[in-house]
């Protein structure tokens, strides 16, 4: 069995977790979920903020853009490179997507930003990436000087630090992925962090089909069988099953942080330098997500078919949204940086607690492929 791209840290507190949910017999939205948004508003010293936990990272995402009171024709400026969740979020409140290009930390360039501005742009989606973290406070000046709202997708940085600032501590709107892959797993699930109670009062309805004061019954394991509804919602509540992993995940979170960052240090370590791959650079404030190479004269494919050919799965994170057939027509000649990544990132495998013969065999086997080309490179 080759080794996965992606391996979330199952263990038996983990388990124990789940079946205790389980034997509760409460499966839908309660204590636990209560619990959960305690503990992701502790570790993220989220003193002055609010969390609304949802079912997906994207309904956090489409969420978010609710609150943010996006409608038909505002116009949404984010990176073409991202996740495809963001950009189907504009368009699920009718909004209009502009991308941006990326810079070198592979997330939204602040220097590009502003000249994408219109006066139907009413928000901007920025994003972290891997083992970056996006320029914040030089995207919220631009904001702050044109009154526009910020979006910040954490999904990839979650307990992660930021000019002494816990990710999501100081943000317009945040929101946080546990979905199956991420560093922490709630089996699915997402979660919204809002500055006001307007907002997060907001949201509870939006994530019950737009049910009243259904959200502080249900968290004591109860159904409220009288309500009133008073907005448009959907069904995005997060079960208790969910919350009870996503608990224990945190608990685990010293240890998912540490092997992480030490993996990276083994990884950039012993992966030969080389001018056929480009290695991120660690930042031991971030917890790394992924783990990521850029290789360099038209190797990807090979080098993909290579690993996997011993063992080591890969992947491709992610297709920017200016290649995909929806987004054709939206303007996209100013990609510069975007479309140059797009062709030489790869993803590989990068867990919480991963092995060390794991790891042995990942770089052996990338040092080798370089030998076997190194030739061929030096030709071009």
């Amino acid at each position: 069995m080759n080794i996965p791209v992606f391996k979330p840290l199952i263990d038996k507190k983990t388990i124990k977790a789940a079946v205790k949910s389980l034997e509760v017999g409460w499966l839908g939205m309660g204590k636990s979920v209560d619990e959960f948004e305690k503990k992701i508003k502790s570790i993220c010293k989220l003193r002055n903020k609010y969390v609304v936990s949802v079912n997906t990272g994207y309904s956090a995402i489409h969420t978010a853009l609710i609150l943010m009171n996006i409608k038909k024709g505002d116009e949404v400026i984010t990176p073409a490179f991202n996740n495809i969740a963001d950009l189907q979020s504009i368009i699920s409140v009718g909004g209009r997507i502009v991308f941006a290009d990326i810079d070198k930390s592979l997330c939204l360039d602040p220097l590009k930003l502003e000249k994408l501005i219109t006066k139907k742009t009413k928000a901007i989606i920025v994003c972290d990436y891997g083992m970056g973290i996006a320029n914040h406070n030089q995207i919220k000046l631009i904001a702050n000087k044109y009154k526009l709202r910020v979006l910040h997708d954490a999904a990839h940085s979650f307990g992660s630090v930021y000019k002494k600032k816990m990710i999501g501590s100081f943000s317009d709107i945040a929101m946080f992925s546990f979905d199956p892959v991420k560093t922490i797993t709630a089996i699915d699930g997402g979660a919204i962090i809002v500055n006001t109670k307007k907002e997060r009062d907001l949201a509870h309805k939006i994530r019950l089909m737009g049910m009243g004061q259904s959200s502080n019954v249900m968290y004591k394991n109860k159904r409220a069988w009288t309500y009133d509804v008073e907005t448009h919602g959907y069904r995005y509540h997060l079960a208790n099953l969910h919350a009870a992993i996503g608990i224990s995940q945190i608990n685990d979170f010293r240890l998912i942080k540490k092997t992480r960052i030490n993996t990276v240090k083994y990884f950039n370590k012993n992966i030969e330098n080389n001018p056929i791959f480009e290695k991120p650079i660690l930042n031991t404030k971030i917890v790394p997500f992924i783990y990521h190479l850029r290789v360099k004269n038209n190797l990807r494919e090979k080098f993909m078919k290579y690993l996997s050919q011993n063992g080591i799965d890969t992947g491709i994170h992610w297709q920017p949204g200016n290649k995909f057939k929806l987004f054709k027509k939206l303007k996209s000649d100013h990609l510069t940086e975007t479309n140059k990544v797009a062709n030489e990132i790869v993803t590989i495998p990068l867990h919480s607690n991963m092995k060390l013969q794991d790891q042995k065999k990942i770089t052996k086997t990338i040092n080798s492929f370089f030998k076997i080309n190194i030739k061929k490179f030096n030709q071009h």
